[in-house]
């Protein structure tokens, strides 16, 4: 079973905990809250010709040390004598996912929004000044746990390369198969490391456990402070609207603008984790079953893959997306495919268009 958390508790250099009782998981596997798509790009991008050799070689020299010196000397160190009430939180999340190592944490000033888990010996986790003033407390309690849950996983080393090649890829824009090479694998680091933020939010929401806390976040996150002109059953309207609407160009577009990005879109993120706050999964692991870590080694890479393949053949048949749907079609044999890819480009639709008289104007239909 989970444990119920109560304040003064004494665990690996972890107290001073709130007093309100959350429920603590006790050698707790990433595995339990990782979201299938997750796993499935990140066996993805191991598969990736070239990854292996560039992981290697960058893991030995990226500049570690380097980094770590920025932060300690250009950002504030989280502790009992400086953002107190941040160091409470991080020690409460570590507690929570029984993560024995507690990472460092540094407030930087920047008035974007923004919080990251880097390094790649040991979690650094970096929250920005604009990001502390958006949020109140429970809010980000979640954003704590949401790190804690990226350092739980291990994806510091894989977003610490992004960045890396990120900006190695603008540097060398200029040689244009270099650029191309390492353009691949950033596309690909990206795809995993949006799915990895949905994992980390179902992190955030274990150690919150307030999803309407978790909510209120990621809406100021899209809308900013005005919360009070903000409903959250609108919002997630907008995510419903936004995977339905439109017909192939639309989703043509929706992949064509989430590329760049290293984040889902906020409204995507919360309905993804409201999902999963209300499913047998969630409810399970709140009861105190939940995968151990020391069980991670008898772990089978292919049950995982079977698992995440799974999941997107359900998530395929279920999404309301016209190209998803052309999608099921093809797979299920569906007849005059040409016909129905005519007639989702102008709007996805079971029947064809009305014929329209056809125009003599100038030799020239259009």
């Amino acid at each position: 079973m989970g444990e119920d958390m109560s304040e003064g508790h004494e665990h690996d250099g972890h107290e001073n905990v709130p007093s309100r009782q959350r429920r603590r998981f006790p050698g707790i596997s990433s595995r339990a809250y990782e979201h299938p798509a997750d796993r499935s790009a990140l066996v993805a991008l191991r598969k990736l010709s070239g990854f292996d050799t560039v992981f290697k070689a960058l893991s030995g020299l990226l500049p570690e040390r380097s980094l770590r010196l920025l932060f300690l000397s250009d950002s504030v160190r989280v502790s009992d004598q400086q953002f107190a009430h941040l160091n409470d939180m991080l020690r409460d999340a570590c507690y929570i996912l029984d993560l024995e190592k507690v990472p460092p944490m540094y407030v930087n000033q920047d008035p974007v929004p923004n919080a990251m888990c880097i390094g790649l010996d040991e979690p650094i986790i970096v929250v920005t000044t604009g990001l502390l003033e958006l949020l109140d407390e429970e809010e980000m309690r979640a954003v704590v746990g949401h790190e804690v849950g990226h350092a739980l996983s291990g994806h510091s080393v894989y977003r610490t390369i992004l960045l890396f090649l990120t900006s190695l890829a603008v540097r060398v824009a200029w040689i244009p198969l270099g650029n191309i090479a390492i353009m691949a694998i950033v596309t690909a680091l990206r795809e995993w490391f949006r799915k990895s933020e949905l994992s980390a939010d179902r992190a955030g929401l274990l150690v919150g456990q307030d999803l309407t806390a978790s909510m209120r976040g990621l809406m100021k996150l899209a809308g900013g402070h005005h919360l009070h002109e903000m409903n959250v059953d609108a919002f997630l309207k907008q995510a419903e609207e936004y995977e339905a609407g439109g017909d192939l160009r639309d989703s043509v577009l929706k992949i064509l603008n989430v590329l760049p990005r290293s984040h889902p879109f906020t409204t995507v993120r919360a309905a993804e984790l409201k999902k999963w706050a209300e499913s047998r999964d969630h409810q399970r692991i709140m009861d105190g079953h939940y995968p151990r870590r020391s069980e991670d080694k008898d772990t089978s890479v292919t049950d995982s893959f079977r698992e995440s393949a799974s999941h997107y053949a359900t998530h395929v048949k279920s999404s309301k997306d016209p190209l998803m749907k052309l999608v099921t079609d093809i797979a299920d044999g569906a007849g005059d495919l040409g016909g129905r890819v005519r007639r989702g480009f102008g709007g996805f639709t079971g029947t064809p268009p009305k014929e329209q008289p056809r125009r003599e104007e100038d030799g020239d239909n259009t």
